[in-house]
Order: structure tokens, then sequence, then C-alpha cells
């Protein structure tokens, strides 16, 4: 199963930026320095943002699940990176109640 309307998923910049690639945020838990060996930065947000996309558009949801928000699908999978080495993560998306588009809440390092 692929993610619904996964042409449409959105990628906050804030989840990227403020997040994702901010080490000094205090629950990234290590993310911001996974990524940055794989050569993305938190001034050039868009590239993972875009990688994450890419993987929502032709990855397979591996997991769905209802919450009281909404559905998650989870999405793991390997995402092109500007090192040039592929990067493994596990991606979670949610379709909030009320919308029929999805959105990226977090990722993580997925170990081989």
């Amino acid at each position: 199963m692929k993610l619904p309307n996964a042409d449409k998923a959105v990628v906050e910049r804030e989840k990227i930026e403020d997040y994702l690639l901010n080490s000094a945020h205090p629950d990234n838990g290590g993310k911001a320095q996974f990524f940055e060996r794989f050569g993305f930065h938190q001034n050039e947000w868009k590239i993972l943002a875009e990688a994450f996309f890419d993987l929502a558009r032709t990855a397979e949801v591996t997991h769905s699940m209802k919450s009281s928000h909404g559905q998650k699908y989870v999405i793991v999978g390997r995402i092109e990176s500007p090192s040039g080495k592929l990067a493994l993560v596990r991606t979670i998306w949610i379709v909030d109640k009320g919308s029929d588009v999805a959105r990226l809440v977090t990722a993580y390092p997925r170990k081989e």
C-alpha cells in the first residue's frame, strides 16, 4: 500500500529545520547528528524535505494505525543524501481527521 495522496504530502519546514536538523533541540535524540553524517544541514533543510517527499511517493507503507488525531502511516526506506550514501530511515506520517493530505510527523534513523 502506498501513502494516500502521496503526491500532496506535506513536509513542514519547522519539522526539518527546527527539529530533525537542530542538534540543540532537547527532544532531537541524536537525529541531527545522524542526518549530518549523510550531508544534510539545517541551512539546506529543503534537501532533506525533498528526500522525505520522494520516499513518501515511492515507498510502500510498512504499517498503519489509527490515533486520536487521525490515521498514521509508517514508511521505512532509504533516502538519497548529499554525501552520495543512502540513509535508512523510518518515517511517520499522519492524515489528520477531516483531511486527506498526509504530513510528516517525524523520522528516525533505522539500523541495518
